[in-house]
């Protein structure tokens, strides 16, 4: 087996003979998205670093990985410095690093695994299309790409079917005078049809392609299509074809003269090309389904409301334990979240992790996506911080939630509690503001880290994320973040909210409860349409870690409310030690 040093030098020859001097690997693979199949893990593979977000890039003399500031710390553990240059995403993206190293060189890119709109940011470098990819002629133990079953969800789930929505999206194409749109984000693929799978650990959905025509029908493509039974095959209808990915090509090639919606920013640059070349008139528009897939109807937010009790039980359960079983020692990072995954398998619906459980305890928490592993698993001692979120999938509803623990059995240190209200107070800012129509998450971040900006401080990463209905737990195209796009709030929409504050070598902090936006009420003389969030996680702060006396008394009033509809939702499907303890834990303060 190749030694990661082999695998760079072993692509660094495959390049040379392909008369290129370099090459881009991203983390993403065909569909674009942020998590990816075994069969997808490139970057993985090359590198070391398992991170979700990241790019390398191999030049004759150097190679660099590129991660954003939840990666910092891993990157650094995961990747042999004598081989690999760490780079800040952010700070300094990939497009002014090769611009600086690389502005003479060829550099190979595989054009199934960058989007048009990345590769013009790198406009005036010499860039090299290499099909089929050289890293995976190299890799020779790649695992083979998923087949799970294509499964049907029912419109009972997911409130609305999916013909109703091929009609309304071609419709869409009709009045833009475009005659079809290419989807290559696969949970656009799944929302569309009401498909789910199992292609992904964690986001259970089949990995395809689409092709919708303005007349609502539907070619879809993924590998090996015998894995579509014939239940799925009823649901979808014969106005659904289902085919092999080889019949891309043929298929993009017979849209000579026709108008394509590509999005440019989602879609492989491979596809763009390809319709080019056959005469199709590309037209560049965002995924007609990115928005309607964020705005959950009525069906789907009650699924989530659902799903968010149920799994509250479980998160209590585990929160009750911790606090018996911290004190005692002899827990570990891998115990506790094995702990919490045992909690839920015992949940009606459960189906899988929403992503793999961040557990980490001590500095461990202060790295901010820590995977915890065999090599790296450390015990949860007694007196200091853990940090655990984690999140569940259920065929109603996405979970993910954050809590911040302290194992005691002694009082935690003043400066972590200070801290830990601050995150509290802008957890609790984001969750009750008010907000007009037409304001994006951009505009609402910094409400959430107003406290801790008071007393210098911050953190190196978004303050919530979208997420989907029984799709990923990372879903477009809203966010509350500085670089996320201008997308106006909808209701309907369901975002994290999860400030955090990280002390590296010492502990991290994060809260994060999930928040779905909704009309306000009317106030005196509202001259326009006001939004709110209405909180669907319920489980308990850390008592423990909060200072009353450092919050407002609104704020102090708000938690108290909020423990009292977790007691109140949750208390009654506890055994009677849990619910005594949750008690505890939500008397007011």
């Amino acid at each position: 087996m190749l030694t990661k040093a082999d695998r760079l030098a072993t692509l660094r020859a495959a390049l040379a003979a392909q008369g290129v001097d370099g090459f881009l690997v991203p983390r993403s693979d065909e569909h674009l998205g942020e998590y990816v199949p075994p069969s997808g893990e490139r970057l993985a593979w090359l590198t070391g670093f398992t991170g979700s977000a990241g790019m390398a890039v191999v030049l004759p003399e150097r190679a660099a990985v590129f991660t954003d500031g939840r990666y910092t710390t891993q990157v650094a553990a995961e990747t042999d410095a004598a081989l690999w240059e760490r780079r800040h995403l952010i700070e300094e993206p990939p497009e002014a690093w090769l611009r600086e190293h690389a502005a003479d060189l060829r550099l190979g890119y595989d054009p199934w695994l960058h989007s048009e709109g990345f590769l013009k940011r790198l406009s005036g470098l010499n860039l090299v299309p290499l099909t089929p990819n050289p890293l995976d002629a190299i890799w020779q133990d790649r695992p083979a790409p998923p087949a799970a079953a294509v499964l049907p969800h029912g419109a009972e789930l997911s409130g609305e079917s999916a013909e109703a929505k091929r009609e309304a999206l071609a419709a869409s194409l009709r009045q833009s005078g475009e005659q079809a749109a290419l989807l290559a984000d696969a949970h656009s693929v799944a929302w569309l049809l009401n498909l789910r799978g199992a292609d992904l650990a964690h986001t259970p959905m089949p990995l395809a392609f689409a092709l919708v025509r303005d007349d609502a029908s539907v070619r879809m493509f993924l590998h090996a299509p015998e894995r579509v039974p014939e239940a799925t095959r009823a649901h979808l209808g014969n106005r659904v074809s289902i085919e092999p990915r080889a019949n891309l090509a043929r298929a993009l090639g017979e849209l000579s003269g026709r108008a394509v919606r590509v999005d440019a920013d989602a879609t492989p640059a491979w596809f763009a090309a390809t319709l080019r070349d056959a005469g199709a008139r590309v037209i560049a528009g965002e995924d007609p389904t990115r928005l309607p897939r964020a705005t959950k109807n009525a069906t789907e937010q009650q699924g989530a409301r659902n799903a968010h009790r149920r799994d509250a039980v479980a998160v209590a359960n585990f929160l009750a334990w911790f606090a018996a079983e911290a004190p005692k020692g002899g827990l570990t990072e891998i115990s506790a979240a094995a702990r919490l995954l045992d909690e839920r398998r015992r949940v009606p619906g459960f189906v899988a992790e929403s992503f793999p459980a961040i557990s980490g305890a001590g500095e461990n928490g202060a790295i901010v996506h820590y995977r915890v592993s065999e090599a790296t698993n450390r015990p949860i001692n007694a007196d200091e911080c853990y940090l655990i979120d984690s999140g569940g999938q259920y065929p109603d509803g996405t979970t993910d939630i954050t809590r911040t623990l302290w194992s005691g059995p002694g009082p935690a240190p003043a400066s972590l509690r200070a801290r830990y209200t601050a995150v509290l107070r802008g957890h609790i800012a984001l969750a009750t503001v008010r907000f007009p129509v037409g304001v994006a998450g951009p505009h609402l971040d910094a409400i959430a880290r107003r406290p801790l900006w008071d007393s210098g401080l911050d953190y190196d990463h978004g303050t919530g994320h979208g997420v989907g209905s029984f799709l990923s737990v990372h879903e477009g195209p809203v966010a509350f973040s500085r670089a996320a796009r201008v997308v106006p709030i909808r209701p309907g929409m369901i975002l994290s909210d999860e400030p955090g504050y990280y002390l590296p070598g010492h502990y991290g902090i994060r809260i994060e409860n999930l928040l779905l936006a909704r009309e306000a009420a009317r106030q005196p003389d509202q001259a326009k349409t006001f939004l709110e969030f209405e909180t669907l996680t319920l489980a308990p702060y850390c008592r423990a870690l909060i200072v009353p006396s450092q919050l407002t008394t609104a704020e102090r009033d708000w938690v108290n409310a909020y423990h009292a509809r977790v007691q109140a939702e949750i208390g009654p499907s506890l055994e009677p030690a849990v619910r005594e303890w949750l008690a505890r834990e939500c008397a007011p303060l």
